[in-house]
């Protein structure tokens, strides 16, 4: 049996403090929490007896479960989904964990990526877990490409854009490539991408060069093209996800069954493209979104949850 939307409120206030205490304690300790030690914490005095006689009540109408037999209770994803609607209190930042995110505010030079993966190592710390933090897509406006000669068979392609980023990529040019013919191909493209981003220029780059095709030689046409491919896939989902923290996620197994557990979230937390395609998702949403267990199809199979938020430009 599940619990329906008045169970809370059915409840009376010591039954409401056992089931409170029973999920703060798991999400403390990630063990099952006995009747014993809930007796010590209750605030009103009852006995052992009487608590597990309220924890059985719980367990019946879906909001605790006995993992094993003799051992205390834990929450079940929907009493933890009852507990994150009605009974969770956002309390205040530790001084020391709000210094920690205070620190990656303090260089104003970094570029957001830096100070995405920052982010990403202060939350992991605080919060003892594995933080996943997606990468704004590029939109910025391009301000100047170059082409550079390294060697006969390879080349450098670099690309400043007007928010100050730069991006270089390092590839084998067509055959045949002059100085001449990079130069060619660098203005070119200049002529085409000022004050357009990359997307744009990538997208339209192939109607431009048979449009033109009279005004650019074929070793200049070769190299805008397998340049601007270079960053066919730049800005996909995959590549802007940060993840930190993984270690802390082995922190907490106790036994086979937690180490099966934290190999699938391993596996999860590799497919990258997923998550970042469920960020992507979730980016529009307002203030803060707890996806428990099923709730979310990414981590369900290992009983993972997450803590979802956007962020915003300041």
């Amino acid at each position: 049996m599940t619990h329906t939307p008045s169970a809370l409120t059915e409840m009376n206030d010591r039954t409401r403090e056992v089931f409170r205490r029973v999920v703060e304690g798991y999400l403390t300790s990630g063990e099952p929490v006995g009747s014993r030690t809930l007796t010590r914490s209750l605030t009103e005095r009852v006995s052992a007896a009487t608590v597990r006689n309220v924890m059985q009540d719980l367990e019946y109408l879906g909001l605790l479960d006995s993992p094993h037999v003799s051992a205390g209770r834990v929450p079940t994803q929907a009493g933890l989904r009852m507990f994150v609607d009605s009974l969770l209190e956002v309390g205040t930042v530790a001084p020391e964990d709000q210094e920690r995110i205070d620190a990656t505010q303090s260089n104003g030079d970094q570029d957001v990526t830096s100070l995405l993966d920052q982010v990403g190592a202060a939350l992991s710390g605080i919060t003892r877990g594995a933080s996943v933090v997606l990468a704004p897509k590029r939109e910025a406006a391009i301000r100047h490409i170059e082409f550079v000669s390294l060697a006969p068979e390879r080349a450098l392609v670099v690309l400043v854009f007007a928010d100050g980023q730069v991006e270089n990529r390092v590839f084998a040019p067509p055959p045949g490539q002059t100085p001449s013919s990079m130069r060619e191909a660098a203005n070119f493209l200049n002529a085409l991408a000022e004050g357009r981003t990359l997307s744009d220029l990538r997208h339209s780059i192939g109607a431009e060069i048979a449009k033109r095709r009279q005004q650019i030689d074929s070793l200049a046409r070769e190299l805008v093209e397998s340049g601007i491919a270079l960053w066919q896939d730049a800005g996909q989902p995959s590549e802007r996800l940060i993840v930190r923290g993984r270690a802390n996620l082995l922190e907490s197994v106790a036994d086979q069954d937690e180490i099966e557990r934290i190999r699938v979230l391993f596996d999860d937390l590799e497919r990258k493209r997923d998550i970042a395609e469920f960020l992507d998702l979730t980016e529009t949403g307002e203030g803060v979104r707890i996806f428990i267990g099923s709730e979310n199809k990414l981590f369900s199979l290992s009983g993972s949850s997450l803590v979802v938020s956007p962020y915003m430009n300041a």
